[in-house]
C-alpha cells in the first residue's frame, strides 16, 4: 500500500459529488431480500452477505450484457409505489452516511410499469422516497441533495416519450435525461430526435457512451447528440496516442478535454465489465494528469459491491491520489451537476472548498 494512501473511513468523512448512480443498482440486499419475499419471487441467494457475493460475482464475467442481466432480480421488486419509495428513501441515507452531498441518481421509469404504475406515478414515488430519505438523514446532521436523472432504454422505441416526461418533471425533482442500456448495436443517433427535443427545451442530458463500445459511440454522442457529459467513456483513451514523450490528444478527445464534458467515470464497474482492466491500468489517472474534467462515480453500489469512498480509496491506493486529487475530481462533478450556475459555485466555494481545506491542513497540538 502506498504510504499516502487515504483509507475508506478517512474519505467517507469528506463531502463528495456523485453524478453517475443507478436507483435500481443500489438497493440495500437486506431490502431486496424483504421485498422478494413479499411478492414471492425468488432470488439467486437467501442471506444478504450471500446475495451480495452473488451480485458482485454475476456482474464480473467481464461482459456488459451479463453486467446488465443482473438488473432483473432488482426490476422484479420495484415495481410497486412503495417498493420505489422504499428504495429511494434508503438510497438517499446511504449515500448520505457515505459524505455524499450532492447526487444525481438515475433510472428508467419504463422498468417499473410491470404491476401497472404510471410513468409519472412511478417518478412521483422515488421523487418522495427521495424527500423522505433527505429527511431522514438530516436528522443525524447528515445533509444531502438528490436530483433524479430519467433513463431511456437505448434498445426500445420510448426514449422520446421518458425525455418528455423529464422535461416535464424538470422543475419538481428531475434535473436531466440519458439513455441506458446495452451499447453494442443501439448507437445514440438511433435516438437523435429526443437530443434534438431536449436541447430545444433547454433540458440537459449525458448519455453512456465509450463503455463497450469505441471512439464511434462518443463521436456520435458528442458532435451529432450534444451531449453535455459522457457516462464512462473509458475508450475515449484510444483516441490519446502514448507513443511519444508525452501523450497525444486526438481531435475527439481534445473536443471533449477542451469544452469540458465531463467523464463521469466508474471504476469498479469498468473492472467488472472489462472495459479496464485493472485500476492501476485505467485510464481515469491519464485523463486527470492531461486536464480533463474527470469525475469518479459508483455506477450500481449492488453489482460493484461499492461505496463513492471505496472507490476514491481504490484509486488513492493505485496511484497515491490524496485529498487534491479528491477535490479537483469533487469540484469538477460539482461544476458539471445539472444545477444552476450560481448553486454550483455557492457549494463549490461554501461547502467543498473549506471542507477540504481542513483535511489538508496537518493537525495542531491540543493545547
Amino acid at each position: 500500500m502506498n504510504p499516502a494512501t487515504l483509507t475508506r473511513d478517512q474519505i467517507r468523512r469528506a463531502p463528495k459529488v456523485l453524478l453517475h448512480e443507478h436507483l435500481d443498482g443500489g438497493l440495500r440486499p437486506e431490502t431486496l431480500l424483504e421485498l422478494a419475499h413479499g411478492i414471492g419471487y425468488k432470488l439467486p441467494a437467501d442471506t444478504p452477505e450471500a446475495l451480495a457475493d452473488w451480485f458482485f460475482e454475476a456482474a464480473s464475467s467481464g461482459k456488459l450484457t451479463d453486467y446488465l442481466e443482473t438488473f432483473k432480480h432488482t426490476l422484479a421488486v420495484s415495481q410497486t409505489a412503495e417498493s420505489l419509495h422504499r428504495i429511494a428513501s434508503e438510497s438517499a441515507q446511504d449515500l448520505a452516511a457515505d459524505g455524499v452531498v450532492y447526487a444525481e441518481v438515475r433510472y428508467a421509469p419504463e422498468q417499473q410499469q410491470g404491476s401497472g404504475l404510471k410513468l409519472e406515478e412511478v417518478v412521483e414515488a422515488s421523487l418522495a422516497g427521495f424527500a423522505e430519505g433527505i429527511r431522514i438523514a438530516a436528522e443525524s446532521d447528515r445533509h444531502i441533495q438528490i436530483g433524479l436523472i430519467l433513463c431511456g432504454m437505448r434498445h426500445a422505441d420510448r426514449v422520446k416519450e421518458i425525455a418528455e416526461l423529464a422535461v416535464r418533471y424538470r422543475d419538481d425533482g428531475v434535473v436531466g435525461f440519458d439513455i441506458a442500456g446495452g451499447e453494442t448495436g443501439n448507437p445514440p443517433t438511433r435516438h437523435l430526435e429526443a437530443f434534438e427535443y431536449l436541447r430545444a427545451e433547454s433540458m440537459p442530458f449525458t448519455i453512456h457512451a465509450g463503455e463497450s463500445e469505441g471512439l464511434l459511440s462518443v463521436w456520435e454522442a458528442v458532435q451529432r447528440c450534444g451531449t453535455l457529459r459522457l457516462g464512462h467513456g473509458v475508450r475515449l483513451d484510444e483516441d490519446i496516442t502514448r507513443t511519444g514523450p508525452e501523450p497525444a490528444l486526438g481531435p475527439l478527445a481534445a473536443w471533449v478535454r477542451d469544452r469540458r464534458i465531463a467523464l463521469e467515470m466508474c471504476p469498479t464497474s469498468n473492472l467488472q465489465t472489462k472495459a479496464a482492466e485493472s485500476i492501476a491500468s485505467h485510464p481515469i489517472k491519464l485523463f486527470h494528469d492531461l486536464g480533463f474534467r474527470v469525475t469518479v462515480n459508483t455506477d450500481n453500489r449492488l453489482m460493484s459491491r461499492t461505496s463513492l469512498s471505496r472507490e476514491f480509496a481504490l484509486l488513492s491506493e493505485a496511484f497515491g491520489w490524496g485529498w487534491n486529487e479528491i477535490e479537483r475530481c469533487t469540484v469538477n462533478a460539482m461544476k458539471s451537476a445539472f444545477l444552476p450556475h450560481p448553486e454550483r459555485r455557492r457549494r463549490i466555494e461554501e461547502v467543498l472548498r473549506p471542507a477540504y481545506k481542513a483535511l489538508e491542513e496537518p493537525p495542531t497540538d491540543a493545547e
